[in-house]
């Protein structure tokens, strides 16, 4: 099966993994970049950059995470372990195995950055160059929280509550969320809307939340007690019309105590950056990758 206009030639594919079903766009030859999508949106977001990508010579593969868009997971479990972002690596890693990748690149954006962060954390020996958009750990996040991040980030701890949220989301979703299909994309916009219409796929969303504030919270605690850092090349970015400089200023400083070798820079954007700056998101992402004909650098 292949997609139409907004990924052309594409494959797309539901896969099983242990515990859940992926689905997954995948397309290109080279080497492989898996792109891991934020809230709410789907593996969609990424269309006008997986071309780019694939221009330049690599294997784009860009699944929904477990519980977003089309892809589906366990039920939620009274740990939210079923939703937590060593769940989800799991997944991916199992998913690249399946698509005959041992070892890629991976790009995550908000949720999904930390879904990267994990996957690198736990699976390092697979992944050879990172990118994290948007984001610094939960676990840092929540150790500077003060009334400003409460003021800007306080749907964190309102979706973390339980029942709640749900009914006040699948009341009007599309008012509760909102979106410009113009600057989406139509086709984009579609897949977002059925995704936020489905009452299943906003209890999983709400359950990452959950998990962000527990059993993940406690995951990245234990990796810095025990001085666990990201030994491959991290890449840093951020939209820089978004509030992470203005909460914590270079967002570099913080990813450093995390990573060997970090590097990186704002783009000139709003949060959803692929789909407002695909052009510069994607040269940035260029710049960063080896090409096939690249060494990757020693670890």
């Amino acid at each position: 099966m292949h997609d139409g206009s907004m990924f052309e030639n594409f494959a797309v594919e539901d896969i099983a993994t242990n515990e859940a079903t992926i689905h997954v766009r995948h397309g290109g030859d080279g080497p492989p970049v898996l792109l891991l999508h934020g809230h709410p949106r789907t593996g969609a977001t990424w269309h006008s950059v997986a071309p780019r990508l694939v221009d330049a010579g690599y294997s784009v593969i860009c699944p929904d995470l477990r519980g977003y868009g089309r892809s589906r997971g366990p039920d939620p479990t009274e740990d939210h372990s079923a939703r937590s972002k060593r769940s989800m690596a799991g997944d991916l890693t199992q998913l690249m195995t399946v698509l005959g990748h041992d070892r890629f690149h991976l790009v995550g954006h908000d949720r999904g950055s930390y879904v990267a962060l994990r996957l690198a954390l736990d699976h390092g020996e697979r992944v050879d160059h990172l990118a994290l958009l948007d984001c610094i750990p939960i676990s840092e996040h929540l150790a500077r929280a003060d009334a400003r991040f409460a003021a800007l980030w306080w749907h964190w701890f309102f979706y973390a509550q339980p029942e709640t949220p749900e009914r006040v989301i699948n009341a009007d979703p599309e008012s509760w969320y909102g979106a410009d299909p113009e600057r989406m994309g139509a086709e984009n916009h579609a897949e977002w809307l059925a995704a936020i219409r489905t009452p299943g796929v906003v209890r999983a969303m709400l359950e990452d939340y959950r998990a962000g504030l527990t059993i993940d919270r406690a995951h990245e605690e234990a990796d810095r007690a025990a001085r666990r850092r990201l030994s491959m090349p991290v890449l840093a970015l951020w939209s820089e019309q978004d509030d992470l400089e203005q909460l914590y200023g270079d967002p570099l400083a913080i990813w450093r105590d995390w990573a060997v070798d970090v590097r990186g820079h704002g783009i000139d954007s709003g949060h959803h950056v692929a789909e407002e700056a695909p052009a510069p998101l994607s040269q940035a992402l260029i710049d960063f990758f080896p090409t096939r004909n690249a060494e990757t650098p020693d670890r």
